[in-house]
């Protein structure tokens, strides 16, 4: 299913950006076994947020443009607990780094949970 995509959210570790960013594509953990990146849209992000990093100061949002991504987005489930017709942008090859237009910190609020971002 196609979804209508404005502007797309990764989010990583400051450390995991630092180090591909030159390299010209981001494969994150996983991407090997699944064989896509998980992208999200501004108002989903804090979901996978909260149950990936609750807590942690160092994590980041890559701003995507979606025009600038070479392989097929595709609109998918996420895991149980999110809503049922929520879809997921799922990014099936490597992330160019070129796609980034924006690097923001994503801070969790003083709870440790992360709230949607504010763009």
């Amino acid at each position: 299913m196609t979804e209508p995509a404005g502007v797309l959210l990764h989010m990583c570790t400051i450390e995991e950006w630092l180090s591909v960013r030159e390299s010209g594509f981001l494969r994150p953990e996983g991407f090997d076994s699944t064989g896509f990146v998980h992208l999200s849209t501004p108002d989903q992000i804090h979901l996978p947020a909260n149950r990936l990093f609750a807590g942690r100061q160092d994590i980041v949002l890559l701003v995507l443009d979606p025009q600038r991504l070479e392989s097929p987005v595709r609109w998918e489930p996420g895991v149980p607990g999110d809503p049922q017709s929520m879809l997921f942008p799922h990014l099936y090859g490597p992330l160019p780094t070129t796609s980034v237009t924006a690097v923001l910190e994503y801070a969790p609020g003083e709870d440790g949970s992360f709230a949607p971002p504010t763009l």
